[in-house]
């Protein structure tokens, strides 16, 4: 159920985006005087699921979920009409409208996707507000999650982020400004038991992120509570419940879950006391460590709200009225923009490996819950809009920009490129793209 979730969630969010995107062609080439054959959710290759003829417009479904499309009369497009492209050129066809006619319409569906995108973190603001965790709160440092992992990039558990590319962390959020950052820096300082030292992360770091993703990598120390106590090993034997908080092992006390591994780690095959509270009261048990290090349950790690309860870091939860939502809205959309641009350079350049971390579906899938989670669902469409605006505006044929990038031509040549150019480049950004895409969701599954 819970990739069904998934699926819907990223369904419900490419549907309303791709929707939009087009209106953002289409109400243009309306007011332009300019006739729109086709408006269709998705692709329908061969057939259609739903169609229906209002007015000079077909509008319908498809069943192919790559996108969407609008097809405007006397335009070469990927509906690659080229009869209609021989006939001579009617009032009502792209092709004869001024050229900034045809920017403003080719740009459209872009300008629709930033502003759905400031619309959204707006609303999100103003109804869930945000948490932050300031990074100067996070005394004790971080915790890296796989050996592995820390051994490629050298972050350890413990270290505490002080600077990322020689920039001050003092005042910075730990998740959307530390953890982010260092995805796309160069380098780090660092407090590591007690000394300050500056690591120079590995030029291909996207690319090790993402061979290591689905184990965790980086994240704050976090208290744990007992979750799912397996019932044939040594943790149920012992005593021990779901929702127990261990303070101690052997006498030894700790503050974080990464402490208690390291200590039952360090006790293999060994029976070890235990100290707990479980509502209010505090137990001694016994219990033995097999021969793995492992107990025998899988911790309930604390959420913001927990954490917040416990009053472990100094963790702000900033509520907006509606207009204070508004710039904090800009704000997170100018953010979200700049840090995805980052990491697009970053894939262009391919020394870093960085493409190797490139997603499709499945990857747009993990994004959201496998329950339904509609701030996060808002947020995911959000930064997907944002995407969606980058990628069109790309100077790329069969892309919005592609189509831009021959219109500014002609508004500074005075001159319209070749139709045959047009058509033969059309069919090369189609494949070229169609390529990629397939490219990328085969890699998501392998």
């Amino acid at each position: 159920m819970g990739i069904v979730n998934q699926v819907l969630q990223l369904l419900f969010s490419l549907s309303l985006l791709i929707v939009l995107h087009e209106l953002g062609h289409f109400i243009p080439a309306k007011l332009f005087k300019t006739r729109v054959e086709k408006f269709y959710l998705f692709f329908p290759a061969w057939f259609s699921l739903y169609k229906k003829k209002i007015g000079e417009t077909t509008y319908g479904i498809g069943w192919l979920p790559l996108g969407g499309f609008v097809k405007i009369a006397g335009m070469v497009d990927e509906s690659m009409d080229k009869e209609a492209m021989k006939e001579e050129p009617k009032p009502w066809e792209f092709r004869s409208k001024p050229a900034w006619q045809r920017l403003i319409i080719m740009l459209g569906g872009v300008f629709v996707n930033v502003v759905v995108a400031i619309v959204i973190y707006i609303m999100v603001m103003f109804v869930y507000g945000q948490t932050v965790i300031p990074n100067k709160s996070v005394v004790d440092g971080i915790v890296v999650h796989q050996k592995g992992f820390s051994d490629a990039v050298n972050l350890k558990t413990g270290d505490k982020i002080i600077e990322i590319n020689g920039e001050s962390c003092e005042d910075k959020r730990f998740f959307k400004d530390v953890l982010k950052g260092i995805q796309t820096a160069d380098s780090v300082k660092l407090l590591r038991e007690g000394e300050e030292l500056t690591v120079k992360l590995p030029v291909q770091l996207i690319s090790i992120m993402k061979k290591y993703k689905d184990k965790g990598l980086i994240d704050i120390r976090r208290p744990f509570v007992v979750g799912t106590v397996d019932s044939t090993l040594n943790a149920k034997k012992a005593g021990i419940l779901k929702g127990d908080v261990i303070n101690s092992v052997n006498g030894q006390t700790f503050t974080y879950y990464d402490e208690f591994k390291t200590l039952i780690t360090s006790n293999k095959g060994q029976q070890i006391e235990l100290v707990i509270t479980r509502d209010s009261s505090v137990i001694e048990l016994e219990a033995l460590v097999d021969t793995s290090g492992l107990l025998g349950f899988t911790p309930l790690l604390l959420g913001t709200k927990e954490l917040m309860a416990k009053n472990v870091y100094a963790i702000q939860h900033i509520e907006y009225d509606f207009f204070e939502a508004i710039p904090a809205g800009f704000t997170e959309t100018k953010e979200q923009l700049e840090g995805y641009i980052q990491g697009f350079m970053k894939i262009l350049d391919f020394k870093t490996k960085a493409y190797e971390a490139v997603g499709g579906f499945k990857a747009f899938g993990g994004m959201f819950s496998t329950s339904w989670n509609w701030e996060l669902i808002w947020r995911n469409t959000a930064f997907i809009s944002i995407m969606l605006a980058f990628m069109n505006l790309l100077p790329i044929p069969a892309l919005d920009g592609g189509h831009a990038m021959f219109l500014s031509y002609e508004l500074i040549t005075g001159r319209k490129p070749h139709e045959k150019i047009m058509e033969y480049l059309q069919v090369a950004g189609m494949i070229l793209l169609l390529g990629l895409v397939l490219v990328v969701n085969v890699k998501d599954w392998i």
